[in-house]
């Protein structure tokens, strides 16, 4: 399965692919695949039955793709439920070569092994491609089964004719690398409609020190970002999330831990290059103290403290000028007390964004803290698009819909 002249399409890059490999002659040919894949920045995981282990070995797939391969249910070290572990995981499965035997009890349901109990367990779409002898394929049995995988939203790549390893010619021969690539494509479209996307996100309220133990803040609680973050995720992108607040984990997401608003900026100097999309949600001080205290400052002995701020650099702003963010969308944030519209578009302009998303924080129902938001999306080509009050992740969704089709 040569891959030279077939380029990885976009929407595979940096996605989680599992790959189950099934026992025929062609496994081979995945080895090829699965490199092509790892080096084009998706994350591959094998699975493989018994039978397929004896055409390739286990090893030669962990060499390809840098992770260890499934082999069994039993739980082992790295995965206490394999086929679980594999089925969360994936955002993509390919089962191939997909012979007359794994075909049959898949259409079965049976889970008698690590590939057939994680196309059971999985959450994501699945391309079967399908490789036998050219009898066997033309059997209607082998047929009723396939359309019984069609009919529950498989994708099957149907195979070649030529020369099969049994020395007969005819249909049955594994599809081509072109083929099975863009059938994978294609399943991604249907699902994750910013696969092969970079999305940068910033979240939380950074802090400037004053002394080792004290700071200046603010009342975000990064929830907002963050749930942009996961609906990124979620929609196949590549997700980097620059935050100076806690969140838990989510797959998928990247996250880089910084404290003040200068970390901040270096964090994401060093991410932006070559990223689709810039969400700077965080709420970055605008003042921060002229000078920081090397040793704890104590109340004894300073019964009155005066406190000199100087204000901090705009980094929306910074960012829309640096050369390294050159051709990167950037969405801004606006927490607003009053006139929101008018400061949302006065800052729109100033900043040279491509859109911000202004909300009112006087009130107590949405915004710093709440699991709700409300606002309106401003662009730079003079849309406006009321955002009504919701959860935040289902805003955080409404927003990436609006974006999607900015997107160079």
């Amino acid at each position: 399965m040569p891959l030279d002249s077939t380029p990885v399409p976009q929407e595979l890059r940096g996605l989680r692919i599992a790959l189950l490999v099934a026992g025929g002659i062609a496994a081979y040919k995945l080895a090829d695949l699965a490199s092509a894949l790892t080096q084009a920045g998706s994350e591959v995981r094998v699975a493989m039955t018994s039978s397929a282990a004896r055409f390739v070995g286990p090893p030669t797939f962990q060499g390809v793709t840098g992770h260890p391969v499934l082999t069994s249910v039993w739980p082992g070290s790295d995965a206490p439920e394999p086929h679980v572990f594999l089925g969360d995981w994936a955002q993509l499965i390919l089962l191939a070569p997909a012979t007359a035997n794994v075909i049959a009890r898949a259409a079965r349901g049976q889970s008698d092994d690590v590939v057939t109990a994680t196309l059971l367990a999985a959450r994501s779409p699945v391309v079967i491609a399908p490789a036998m002898n050219d009898a066997m394929w033309a059997k209607p049995a082998v047929q009723e089964n396939l359309a019984v995988l069609r009919q529950r939203g498989m994708t099957v790549v149907e195979p070649e004719s030529g020369r099969l390893a049994s020395g007969h010619t005819g249909a049955g021969r594994l599809a081509g690398p072109a083929a099975i690539l863009a059938a994978m494509a294609a399943a991604v479209r249907s699902r994750y409609d910013l696969a092969g996307r970079h999305v940068i996100v910033t979240a939380g309220a950074t802090r400037e020190p004053i002394d080792p133990v004290r700071f200046i803040s603010n009342y975000s609680s990064g929830k907002m970002g963050f749930a942009i973050a996961a609906a990124a995720a979620d929609r196949g992108a590549r997700v980097t999330l620059v935050s100076a607040a806690a969140h838990e984990e989510h797959r998928g997401v990247e996250m880089h831990h910084v404290e003040t608003a200068q970390q901040m900026l270096d964090q994401l100097r060093q991410d932006v290059r070559g990223a689709d999309l810039l969400v700077m949600a965080a709420a970055v001080a605008d003042f921060r103290p002229a000078k920081t205290a090397t040793g704890k400052i104590r109340r004894e002995e300073n019964p009155k403290l005066n406190l000199e701020l100087e204000p901090v650099g705009d980094l929306v702003a910074a960012l829309a000028e640096d050369p390294v963010a050159s051709g990167v969308f950037i969405v801004g944030f606006a927490a607003e007390s009053s006139e929101v519209d008018a400061h949302a578009q006065e800052k729109l302009k100033r900043k040279r964004l491509q859109a911000i998303v202004a909300n009112d924080i006087s009130r107590k129902d949405i915004g710093f803290g709440s699991e709700y938001n409300e606002g309106v999306m401003l662009f730079a080509d003079g849309t406006r698009q009321v955002l009504e009050r919701t959860t935040k992740r289902v805003m955080a969704d409404r927003i990436l819909d609006l974006v999607l089709p900015k997107l160079r």
